[in-house]
C-alpha cells in the first residue's frame, strides 16, 4: 500500500528553501554544532507548512471549522462591525504546532474581503483580538445564512494570506488562506446554529463540525 505524501503550501517554500540553504552551507563548512540546530529549523519549518487533506462531513447543514487548533471562545455577542447583529463568535486558536492553512466553513459566494493593518501581540489574548493585524471574508451561504471568518495575526505572525476575492464561489473545506508562524481565526455564525463545539476542545481544519446551520 503506497503511503500518501503531505503536500506543502506554497507559501512556505521561500522559508524551507532559505532554512535548508543555510543548513547545506553550514555543513559543507563543517560547523556541526551549528548544523543540528539548523537542520532541526529545517525540519520544523517543512512540518509548519505541511497541508494534509481533510475529509469533510457529509450533512449540507454542518459548519466546519476553518482551522486546526484549539476553542478558545464560544460567546454570543452583538457585532457592529461584520455583520451587525446578534451572532455567535467562535474563536480558533493556532499554536505554532498545528496546521496553519485554512478552510471554507460553509459553501457559499464571498461578499466582501476586509483587511486591516495592526499589532502584532498574543492572539488568544483579548488585545490580540481587537488590534492585531487581521482579513475577515464575509459570505452569503448557500443556504442563505451570512457569516463571516476573520484571520487574526499573531504575536510571531507578520503575514496573512488570503487567496478568496469578492464574488468568488467556494465550497465547504476549500483552502482560503493561511498564516504565518501562530494565529487564530473567529467565526461569527448565525444564532440560530447549534453548536456542536466546547472551549477548551481541539479541532480539526474541514473535518470537525462546528455546529448545524437551522
Amino acid at each position: 500500500m503506497k503511503t500518501p505524501q503531505i503536500p506543502i503550501a506554497k507559501e512556505g517554500y521561500p522559508f524551507i528553501a532559505f532554512s535548508a540553504f543555510v543548513t547545506l552551507i553550514l555543513a559543507i563548512l563543517g560547523y556541526d554544532l551549528l548544523t543540528i540546530p539548523a537542520l532541526a529549523l529545517t525540519t520544523f519549518t517543512l512540518y509548519f507548512f505541511r497541508d494534509p487533506e481533510r475529509i469533510g462531513p457529509v450533512s449540507d447543514d454542518a459548519l466546519i471549522s476553518p482551522a486546526d487548533g484549539r476553542v478558545i471562545l464560544i460567546e454570543k455577542i452583538i457585532d457592529d462591525q461584520y455583520l451587525l447583529g446578534q451572532v455567535y463568535k467562535v474563536s480558533i486558536f493556532m499554536n505554532v504546532f498545528n496546521v496553519h492553512v485554512n478552510r471554507a466553513p460553509v459553501s457559499g459566494t464571498v461578499e466582501k474581503i476586509l483587511y486591516s493593518p495592526g499589532k502584532f501581540y498574543s492572539a488568544d489574548s483579548d488585545r490580540g483580538a481587537m488590534h492585531n493585524e487581521h482579513c475577515a471574508i464575509l459570505l452569503r451561504a448557500a443556504s442563505g445564512h451570512r457569516m463571516a471568518f476573520v484571520q487574526v495575526a499573531g504575536l510571531i505572525a507578520r503575514r496573512i494570506v488570503c487567496w478568496l476575492e469578492p464574488d468568488d464561489q467556494i465550497a465547504r473545506g476549500q483552502r482560503f488562506g493561511l498564516i504565518r508562524f501562530g494565529s487564530r481565526v473567529d467565526l461569527y455564525i448565525p444564532t440560530q446554529t447549534q453548536i456542536e463545539v466546547a472551549i477548551g476542545q481541539k479541532v480539526k481544519g474541514g473535518e470537525t463540525v462546528i455546529g448545524y446551520l437551522s
